[in-house]
């Protein structure tokens, strides 16, 4: 299938360059799942409960073209990002309304800001300015350790990027500036336990 960014222009590999299949963790803690799936299993967790209603965003895809090479098949042969997404997850808690971003990576060192996109930035900045709560929740997979690091500490590393400074975070920033949480059984990620500190 052939899915094309809002300008048109299609994606392909470099040709000169062999395409690397990414290599899954697939260590007992997490048994190769990624920060999404672990997500997705932690809302159901919430939800279930009653304890929060939060779900994924849906991609807004445009299909242009699809193939029906049977009565019972259908296959999208060409499909267009509509606009932008703004973050991964929203929804409500305790009667307030979150919306967060998830972000992973390997370097164990740094998080690299380049991860996060400016549309999204002005997006979670006003959902504070309307007195909702925003978030990232940064998983390095290299160390299998969760941060939730809230808005206003993301936006003041952004701006220290766009001024011409550093264009990541170290883990150290990341530390300090953030709410750790530790990967349980049921839920795998309980970030809502932390959400308290967020509001004081």
């Amino acid at each position: 299938m052939a899915i094309n960014y809002p300008n048109g222009k299609k994606f392909s590999p470099p040709k000169d360059q062999p395409v690397q299949k990414k290599k899954k963790d697939v260590s007992f803690s997490n048994r190769g799942k990624t920060l999404e799936d672990e997500l997705n299993e932690t809302n159901s967790f919430y939800l279930q409960r009653g304890l929060a209603v939060i779900h994924k965003k849906p991609v807004p895809v445009q299909i242009v073209r699809v193939e029906y090479p049977s009565r019972s098949a259908a296959v999208i042969r060409e499909a267009y990002f509509q606009a932008p997404s703004t973050t991964d997850y929203n929804g409500l808690w305790q009667g307030r309304y979150i919306d967060f971003e998830a972000k992973e990576t390997e370097i164990r060192t740094s998080f690299p800001l380049k991860n996060i996109h400016e549309h999204q930035v002005h997006h979670m900045a006003d959902i504070i300015r309307h007195g909702g709560l925003a978030f990232l929740i940064i998983r390095f997979s290299s160390l299998d350790r969760y941060f939730v690091l809230p808005f206003e500490t993301l936006e003041t590393y952004w701006n220290r990027m766009i001024a011409g400074g550093r264009k990541s975070m170290t883990l150290a920033e990341v530390e300090e500036a953030s709410i750790e949480v530790k990967p349980g059984a049921f839920p795998r990620i309980d970030y809502l336990s932390v959400l308290h500190q967020l509001m004081t």
